[in-house]
């Protein structure tokens, strides 16, 4: 059977590389995966997350996440699991220090670099923004490209997805900017959460079957990404690989961050009772919990953040032992679910979840967002797309070039590719911040003066 290997993981290689990195030639103070990190969080496209829906829409409650500062807190999360992995691996595994030069830091600055870029490719409006896209070609008026397009290609459309969105962001060349941020290949396999395209869609619990990690406009991108780092290729007919095994570690980091930290803001917004938190929290941090500094707090916001942090410290544990104790599966490809779906607090785990998605996912606030996410997505598509493929062909009305003039040079109007040119409308439309969506919503309706 083939198993993955860590030095092969753990590539520094860059796009456009010719010759190989080595780990004890890095420069320590400017160590090669530190910069990956470095690079997400000075790129736009992160920044864009600031204005972007985690749960609570828009809201001007200080403590509410957004995309961004949930990504951040991934990020340290991921780091922390990162390096207490990499310690463990290190002493199983010691020729990868003696000989190599890797060091447990590396593994926390990959995981922290691929966790914070984990959301970079997410409309705005949350998850309804990917649901939004999907149905303007499903059901909407992007039904009539179908028969213009592969099956897979259409696919891409229909089930728009953040991670493959992230992935072309994170890769994709454009002028001055050759192999997008240009990454070690070790984040960008940590990134890929579902190493496979959008078809087949596979009735399979495995969890990397559960969604898709790229377009079929960068398909050489992630073939050549997926065997850099000798990733197990799942099917011989159609593009699917088992998961870089630091991919487990950024899901753990994101499962423990919405998790516990969604509870956090419903309780802070009253949308949870605070007797919910500690009778939920409270069967996470049994053993952690020091009741007489817990007392001593006067308010419930600092009583919620104590116990979010125990429950996340525990959390963290839980995913570093399931990570070593199913190392070898992991590397041959037999490790099937999400390592916290092994944890022995799932059952706490589910009831937050179910009373997150309850109170807050359900949330008349949230569901106005989601409704209002669909009109303003579905409108704005209708807009680009007609103005962009009027263009291609040379019947652009006044109004379509008034449009244009309004969109990125990024939107290739010469592109022959039909595909390639509602794909580049979708991304654009997929970087917005929530604010500008709307703002660029009422320019179009008329209402903005």
């Amino acid at each position: 059977m083939y198993i993955m290997n860590w030095e092969q993981l753990l590539s520094l290689k860059r796009f456009g590389d010719t010759n190989k990195r080595i780990r004890k030639e890095q420069d320590e103070t400017r160590l090669g995966f530190e910069v990956d990190y470095d690079r997400v969080i000075f790129s736009s496209e992160f920044r864009s997350l600031q204005d972007k829906t985690q749960v609570i829409p828009l809201s001007k409650i200080d403590f509410v996440h957004t995309r961004l500062t949930h990504s951040l807190e991934v990020s340290v999360v991921g780091r922390s699991i990162g390096r207490r992995v990499g310690q463990k691996l290190l002493e199983k595994h010691p020729h990868l220090q003696t000989v190599h030069g890797y060091q447990a830091n590396d593994f926390g600055a990959i995981v922290a670099a691929a966790a914070l870029a984990h959301d970079i490719g997410n409309p705005p409006f949350g998850h309804s923004g990917e649901k939004a896209i999907g149905e303007f070609f499903k059901t909407g008026e992007g039904a009539q490209y179908k028969n213009q397009l592969t099956a897979k290609e259409y696919q891409d459309l229909c089930d728009f997805e953040g991670n493959a969105n992230g992935f072309k962001i994170l890769t994709e060349s454009r002028d001055g900017r050759e192999g997008g941020l240009r990454l070690s290949y070790a984040t960008l396999g940590a990134f890929m959460k579902y190493p496979k395209e959008s078809l087949p869609k596979k009735p399979s619990n495995h969890i990397a079957d559960k969604k898709y990690g790229f377009f079929q406009s960068e398909t050489d991108a992630f073939t050549d990404v997926a065997h850099e780092l000798g990733l197990i290729q799942r099917s011989d007919t159609d593009i699917s690989f088992s998961r870089h095994p630091l991919a487990f570690l950024v899901e753990a980091a994101d499962d423990i961050c919405y998790t516990i930290i969604d509870f956090e803001d419903g309780i802070n917004l009253g949308l949870i009772q605070e007797e919910f938190a500690l009778e939920y929290l409270i069967n996470l941090v049994r053993g952690r919990i020091k009741t007489e500094n817990y007392y001593a707090l006067s308010n419930k916001e600092d009583r919620v953040s104590y116990l979010r942090a125990l429950a996340i410290g525990t959390l963290i544990d839980e995913a570093v032992t399931i990570f070593m104790d199913n190392e070898t599966a992991i590397l041959n490809g037999t490790f099937q679910t999400a390592l916290l779906d092994k944890s022995k607090y799932e059952a706490q785990i589910n009831d937050i979840i179910k009373i997150s998605v309850d109170n807050i996912y359900k949330s008349e606030e949230v569901v106005d967002k989601e409704i209002a996410g669909y009109e303003i997505i579905k409108h704005l598509l209708s807009v680009y797309t007609k103005a962009v493929n009027n263009s291609h062909t040379n019947q652009a009305s006044n109004y379509d070039k008034l449009i244009l003039n309004r969109l990125p040079k990024t939107i290739k109007l010469d592109e022959d590719s039909l595909y390639k040119r509602l794909l580049s409308v979708c991304n654009y439309v997929s970087l917005l911040s929530d604010s500008n969506a709307i703002l660029n919503y009422n320019k179009i309706k008329g209402m903005h003066f």
